[in-house]
């Protein structure tokens, strides 16, 4: 590929990406077809149909027969897995994912501090009084309670590499009982008790 298609190429991904935030699509929702893209950048396409199939290749849409092409939950494929494989041939790389996970979460927690989203606590509490949770999902209810989406998102998809890398068990379920000590001190506002408890459920044992 020479350096002008290299461009042409980058250029047809920005707009699929831009086209895809602007309309606020999600997974199952149609894209337009390879003609209306083309038609709309005033490219060729065969250009086109080299990005879709690189999005297709990575999983991030599909293309049904007689119906059209659509927007794909990657996480329904193998592709964590296999960029997993190649993470853990580094070492650094998986404390780095650990890491940057509780960096995420801690400043989640700050944030719920300061939103005090009382009400949501309380259902979070009552969850974990009746069922057993696993500390993703209580963690995931929490740190949507940060009202960052971003910080959300970008948990969400750290997370599938978690979950990839830390395979015990202890990663996925944690005594209710310590989870409950996380949002009781939420709902009391007690920043120092917060951070302890979250001690107790973070997964630094992986990073040691």
């Amino acid at each position: 590929m020479t350096t002008a298609q290299s461009k042409v190429y980058i250029e047809i991904l920005r707009h699929i990406r831009a086209y895809i935030a602007e309309k606020q699509l999600s997974y199952g929702d149609k894209i337009p077809s390879e003609r209306e893209f083309a038609e709309k950048l005033k490219v060729g396409r065969s250009s086109v149909r080299e990005a879709l199939r690189a999005l297709e290749l990575l999983g991030m849409i599909e293309t049904r027969r007689g119906e059209g092409t659509f927007l794909k939950d990657f996480r329904e494929h193998n592709l964590i897995e296999l960029l997993g494989t190649f993470i853990l041939e580094d070492s650094k790389a998986v404390v780095d994912i650990i890491q940057m996970n509780s960096l995420l979460e801690y400043n989640a927690l700050q944030l719920v501090l300061q939103n005090n989203p009382e009400a949501e606590l309380k259902l979070i509490a009552e969850k974990l009084s009746k069922n057993t949770v696993t500390r993703y999902e209580c963690m995931r209810e929490i740190i949507q309670l940060s009202n960052n989406h971003l910080l959300f998102r970008i948990w969400m998809v750290l997370n599938d590499y978690v979950t990839f890398v830390c395979k015990s068990d202890q990663v996925k379920v944690y005594s209710n009982e310590k989870l409950e000590m996380l949002v009781n001190a939420l709902l009391n506002k007690e920043q120092e008790k917060v951070f302890a408890a979250y001690e107790e459920v973070s997964l630094k044992e992986y990073v040691e």
